[in-house]
């Protein structure tokens, strides 16, 4: 079968196409054709360095998230899984392929109605932003600051904190980001690249009570400093480089709650479930910002760290 190796750490170069054994479902387990494969950011970064929440031997083939139709079980498998359409993480690698083979609990079925490549946007940024909203907690009237309002998991935010009554500060890096987030119907819009958005966010809002952020880093601290008293700052990305650095004493002493919530496996499951279920219903609307076959999953990956990407970025397998 085609697939994308990754032998060395580096740069996005180091991302090869090359043939592969085409995997074999063993006991339990079915076979997953790929229509198209998911990339997140923590890809690039374990691509990079080998950094990541999964430990992988080189050479491997990348990649966590997939979309596809079951094409064949193995031993001991339901064969009433034989045509459905599913999406399905991988144990951390193998994504990056043609077929993947996987444990039979662990593909989710696609809700008719809903697009295959929708539902792969929607596997890991659909669960990560209805987990982040519970834990925020919102409420009618809130001020809401999502960071990275143009990224997959940050659109998806927008759309959560909308929905909840809140009033959205949509931020976002670059003239073409703030003109998508506008576009989109979002207001007030800043540009975090800019000097002084943090004025202009007081500006509009005053203060905020919650701060999504996906950043990291300096920008993260920035925006700390815009939560009143009895905010909440919930993280789940670390795009410039590192977590926000905010004590969790300095936190306490302004009354600020800082969150970074993580789920079970079970309850990652039924999250994702619950987002493929707003999405086929029209509540949850992932944008599709960028796609690439599979054989340019280099490409992909450059154009992520460039922070040029908008939306969701996919691999087309076929």
């Amino acid at each position: 079968m085609r697939a994308v190796w990754l032998r060395e750490f580096g740069g996005p170069e180091v991302l090869v196409p090359g043939p592969a054994p085409d995997p074999e479902p063993g006991p339990g387990q079915v076979l997953v054709e790929v229509a198209h494969a998911n990339i997140t950011f923590v890809e690039t970064m374990f691509r990079a360095t080998g950094f990541g929440p999964v430990t992988a031997a080189l050479p491997v083939i990348p990649g966590n998230g997939v979309g596809g139709t079951i094409t064949a079980v193995g031993p001991g498998a339901d064969p009433a899984l034989l045509g459905r359409r599913v999406v399905s993480t991988t144990g951390g690698t193998g994504a990056y392929a043609e077929r993947v083979a996987v444990d039979q609990g662990a593909p989710i079925p696609v809700p008719d109605g809903l697009p295959l490549d929708a539902a792969v946007a929607l596997l890991a940024d659909g669960r990560t932003a209805l987990m982040l909203a519970r834990a925020a907690a919102l409420r009618p009237g809130e001020r809401v600051l999502v960071e990275a309002a143009a990224g997959g998991v940050g659109g998806l935010l927008t759309q959560l904190a909308t929905a909840a009554g809140t009033r959205v500060v949509a931020a976002a890096g670059g003239p073409r980001k703030v003109a998508l987030l506008r576009e989109r119907g979002l207001d007030p819009v800043v540009d975090y690249r800019e000097p002084g958005w943090t004025d202009r966010v007081r500006a509009a809002v005053g203060g905020v009570d919650v701060v999504f952020d996906g950043v990291g880093g300096p920008l993260a601290r920035s925006a700390f400093d815009l939560l009143d008293r009895g905010g909440r700052m919930v993280s789940f990305g670390l795009a410039g480089g590192a977590w926000a650095d905010v004590p969790e004493a300095e936190a306490a002493a302004r009354g600020v709650t800082l969150l970074r919530p993580r789920g079970t496996p079970e309850e990652l499951r039924a999250l994702t479930e619950q987002a493929l279920a707003e999405g086929a219903a029209g509540r949850l609307r992932p944008l599709i910002g960028q796609r690439f076959p599979l054989e340019r999953a280099a490409d992909a990956h450059a154009a992520i760290q460039s922070r040029a990407t908008v939306g969701k970025t996919l691999l087309d397998v076929r």
